[in-house]
C-alpha cells in the first residue's frame, strides 16, 4: 500500500502558480478530499499529484518523490480519473476500460488473457458487465463515470485521483458511486484523493478533509474539526448549520436564517 505526503507543493499554468505551499499527508489505505470554493486549486492541485502539471515542492509516494519516477511506472502506480473525461468515439466500454492495461504491456505488446480478466473483474465490480459490448456514447451518465472509474480500477493503481466524482449525477448515483469507492478502498486497500463540491458527502465519506481557498491551506484535519458554520462563512460566503444525522454523520445545510428579510 502506498500513502501520499505533500510538503510546499505549488503548481499553476504558463509560469504562473495557482496553487502554493500545500502541505498535506495520506496514509495508506486513507481518503482525503480536498475542499475549496470554485476557483480555490483544487483540480490544479490534483492535476500536480497525477504528474499532469509541473509542480514546486514535494510529493512522495511512500519514500519515492513523484517525479523521480518513470511515466510508466507512476501511470501503476497512480489512477487519475478527470471531472470531464474524453471518451474515445467508437469504442465499446470494453475496450474503453482495456485503456487501463496500457501501463502494465511492453512496447507493441497485446494484452492477453490475465487483462482481459483483470478488466472483467472491474466492470463486474462496478455493475458494467451487461453494458461491456455498449458503445460508449450510448451510456447514460452515471454509466459513463462508473466506466471512467473501471478504467482506472483495470489500471490496479495504489492511489486513485477522483477529480469531482460525482459531477452530473443525481444524489442516488453519486452516493452510490461514494459507496463503491469506499468499498474498494477497504478491499483493495487503495489510497483515495478526491476534490468533491458536495461538503457533506465530503464530511461523510473523507478520513481527512483539506480546505483550500485563493490556492492555499486555510484549514486541514478531520472533517468534524475542519467544516465549521464560522469556516463556511468565510471561506464560501455562505451561511450553514452542521448537523449531525441519528447515524453521527455530519450534514452541512445550508441557511437562510441570517439572509432574511421582514416577513411580510
Amino acid at each position: 500500500m502506498t500513502g501520499l505526503l505533500l510538503r510546499g507543493v505549488g503548481a499553476g499554468y504558463a509560469g504562473k502558480l495557482v496553487v502554493r505551499g500545500v502541505d498535506g499527508e495520506v496514509p495508506d489505505g486513507g481518503w482525503l478530499t480536498i475542499i475549496g470554493p470554485n476557483g480555490a486549486g483544487k483540480s490544479t492541485l490534483l492535476k500536480a499529484v497525477a504528474g499532469l502539471l509541473p509542480h514546486v515542492g514535494e510529493i512522495r509516494a511512500g519514500a519515492r518523490p513523484l517525479r523521480a519516477l518513470p511515466a510508466r511506472e507512476r501511470a501503476r502506480l497512480i489512477g487519475y480519473a478527470p471531472q470531464t473525461p474524453q471518451l474515445p468515439d467508437g469504442l465499446s466500454v470494453t475496450d474503453y476500460v482495456l485503456l487501463g492495461r496500457t501501463p502494465h504491456l511492453g512496447f507493441l505488446a497485446r494484452e492477453g488473457r490475465r487483462d482481459l480478466q483483470l478488466v472483467s473483474e472491474a466492470l463486474e465490480r462496478l455493475d458494467l458487465g451487461a453494458l461491456a459490448a455498449r458503445p460508449l456514447h450510448a451510456l447514460s451518465g452515471g454509466e459513463r463515470q462508473r466506466a471512467v472509474l473501471a478504467r482506472v480500477l483495470a489500471q490496479q493503481p495504489r492511489v486513485l485521483l477522483l477529480d469531482e466524482p460525482t459531477t452530473g449525477l443525481d444524489i442516488g448515483h453519486a452516493q452510490a458511486l461514494l459507496e463503491l469507492v469506499d468499498r474498494l478502498r477497504a478491499e483493495d486497500g487503495t489510497t483515495v484523493i478526491a476534490t468533491v463540491h458536495d461538503l457533506t458527502f465530503a464530511a461523510q465519506y473523507a478520513d481527512r478533509l483539506l480546505l483550500l481557498n485563493g490556492g492555499s491551506v486555510v484549514a486541514s484535519g478531520t472533517p468534524s474539526a475542519v467544516l465549521t458554520a464560522p469556516a463556511v462563512r468565510e471561506h464560501y460566503a455562505a451561511d450553514a448549520e452542521i448537523l449531525t444525522t441519528s447515524g453521527g454523520e455530519l450534514v452541512v445545510a445550508p441557511s437562510r436564517a441570517l439572509n432574511r428579510g421582514p416577513s411580510s
